[in-house]
């Protein structure tokens, strides 16, 4: 009778074990890290100039489109349409990660210990500086704390002009806009004083707006650490993801890239201090 109980005893305790590696199996095959996948989903912003825009023929190209590319052919995902583009919204980045719409984020987000309670953030890979940009000859703006009582840009889903009249407490009048090519549209027009934002994408706008009379002021005031922004929990992903960074930046790929996309701007093109994964 003793027998036969502990022979049922083990019994169970094979099952409960067997059920144990099954349901975890079947969890970690679920949520499968980027660097094991055959093809990757990524989504940038989409309207931001030099960064990522969306072409005449559908496609994306910019500077984080490049990074993507690049960082994707190291995990050895690239061409045949296994790599996609799509278009997300500042607001939307977090819960396309979570759902698994997305496989990873270049949307020009800055690393900040908030958003990486939310999602796992590998890089970054480019440290930005927020700067304005004027007028050429409006010599009355020289740094952020000049734009006090000026007209400023206020990009819808950008916190840019937010981190200046909130974080900053500097009373400038915010004017609203549906992108950077339209703030720079109204400046040009004298519609407004000043358009702030990362240096990068205030050099893509000027690369594309040479018609433009306006110029950087060149008086940053903010570190902004863009970061590549993976679902919560993929470590594994994300180390693969910094490797192929470093190799970016050791092997000057990262140059040509700023330098074709932006051109003469004086943009840093040093290789960022990487922060863990987590």
């Amino acid at each position: 009778m003793r027998a036969t109980r502990n022979a049922a005893l083990v019994v169970m305790a094979a099952l409960a074990i067997l059920v144990t590696v099954v349901v975890y199996r079947a969890g970690h095959a679920a949520a499968s890290s980027v660097a094991d996948k055959g093809t990757l989903v990524i989504g940038v912003d989409g309207d931001r100039p030099g960064l990522g825009t969306r072409t005449p023929g559908g496609a994306y190209a910019g500077f984080e489109v490049d990074v993507a590319t690049f960082v994707a052919g190291r995990l050895g995902v690239a061409g045949g349409g296994s790599v996609r583009f799509t278009a997300i919204h500042p607001g939307d980045w977090e819960r396309a990660l979570r759902t698994g719409a997305v496989d990873l984020v270049f949307a020009a987000y800055p690393i900040t210990p908030e958003v990486a309670g939310r999602v796992t953030f590998a890089g970054p890979y480019y440290v930005a500086h927020q700067n304005i940009l004027v007028r050429t000859h409006d010599g009355s703006i020289k740094n952020v704390r000049d734009l006090g009582g000026k007209r400023l840009c206020e990009v819808a889903g950008d916190r840019s002009a937010e981190h200046i009249t909130q974080d900053l407490g500097i009373a400038a009048v915010s004017v609203p806009a549906g992108s950077y090519a339209d703030c720079v549209e109204l400046l040009a027009g004298k519609r407004l004083d000043a358009v702030s934002a990362d240096d990068l994408v205030l050099a893509g706008v000027v690369a594309r707006a040479s018609d433009a009379d306006v110029m950087i002021v060149n008086a940053p005031f903010t570190d902004e650490r863009y970061g590549v922004a993976l679902k919560k929990g993929d470590v594994k992903g994300c180390a693969a993801v910094n490797r192929a960074l470093t190799e970016m930046y050791q092997s000057g790929a990262a140059n040509t890239m700023i330098t074709q996309g932006f051109g003469a701007q004086g943009l840093s093109v040093i290789a960022p201090q990487f922060e863990g994964c987590a």
